[in-house]
């Protein structure tokens, strides 16, 4: 495929974690067609620095006419889709939660369909599988365990059956635990590294719980690998992208004490999620090694060091 860097860019959810990052990363092209989705109520603290680099439509994606309207006059050519509700525990709307991540894959979806497109990426998730015994597998039968799983993979579905009806080049990347720049402050990592900056006690509700945990930049390389490579890759597919490795959260917690210097400990304190029980929550990434050449360049160490580092000048954003 052609440089991005050429070509006419939508990103959705570029005020959340994920978004941000990626849209970061593509603006460094200097592509001057880069268009965002954003709501009137966006919080832009992660992209105000770069928000005059892009081109801004405020848009409900729950509004089929709104998208219909603006997907057709942006008519753009690559669709990173990454706009998602019900990801943190204050995302409590069930309904939104259904109208977010099913209703705006639809009509998002359906208008690009319409305008034609070169790339679709839809942001899948982890929770889409539910609690398994074992790496988890594209093939493996989804069991999701809440309403934001089973919206993710209604979602994924959709996209799915609508990229091989007409054999359309739209691919879901279920993501797993991403941490680093910008990720929500109510987040283990950056709650973890902001309190023992400030040498707070620290309060963990499971910490033998695993995730599989991989650094954001790791993941905005796949998302950009799935469109470099969009022609060679079957219309509907859904790719892991992990780190293919299950860390205990206490794990996560020493590696940032050694990072930091942080000299407390942490009391057991807080009501177990229904995933944390589980022994074995990781990525088979063989399949996204496979087909993108995509493999995460960043052991957990390594992403925690760049991501401490970061915070240390950032720290004000969480304040």
């Amino acid at each position: 495929m052609e440089n991005l860097g050429k070509m006419k860019i939508l990103v959705t959810g570029t005020t959340g974690f994920v978004g941000s990052n990626l849209l970061r990363r593509i603006t460094e092209s200097g592509n001057k067609n880069i268009h965002i989705f954003t709501r009137k109520s966006s919080n832009l603290w992660r992209i105000r620095d770069i928000i005059d680099k892009v081109n801004v439509h405020t848009v409900d994606l729950t509004d089929k006419r709104q998208v219909e309207d603006s997907i057709s006059g942006i008519k753009p050519e690559i669709i990173f889709h990454c706009a998602i509700y019900g990801g943190y525990p204050f995302q409590a709307d069930q309904d939104q939660t259904i109208k977010t991540n099913f209703m705006g894959t639809v009509n998002l979806l359906e208008a690009s369909v319409k305008q034609g497109f070169k790339a679709f990426i839809n942001t899948g998730s982890s929770s889409e599988y539910g609690i398994k015994g074992k790496s988890m597998e594209e093939t493996d039968f989804p069991d999701p365990i809440n309403v934001y799983g089973v919206t993710k993979l209604a979602s994924t579905h959709y996209c799915r059956m609508i990229s091989i009806k007409y054999r359309l080049p739209v691919v879901t990347l279920r993501l797993f635990s991403p941490y680093g720049y910008y990720e929500e402050s109510t987040r283990l990592i950056p709650y973890l590294i902001t309190s023992m900056f400030k040498n707070k006690e620290i309060k963990l509700g499971s910490p033998h719980a695993v995730r599989d945990f991989v650094f954001i930049e790791d993941v905005v390389d796949a998302f950009i690998k799935s469109t470099n490579m969009i022609d060679k890759v079957e219309p509907g597919t859904i790719l892991n992208v992990g780190n293919g490795i299950d860390t205990k959260i206490i794990d996560v917690f020493a590696a940032l004490k050694e990072i930091i210097g942080y000299q407390g400990e942490f009391a057991v304190q807080g009501i177990p999620r229904d995933s944390d029980e589980t022994e074995v929550w990781r990525a088979n990434i063989e399949k996204a090694n496979k087909v993108l050449d995509w493999y995460p360049q960043y052991k957990l160490n390594d992403g925690l060091t760049k991501t401490v580092r970061w915070f240390t000048d950032k720290i004000s954003f969480y304040e």
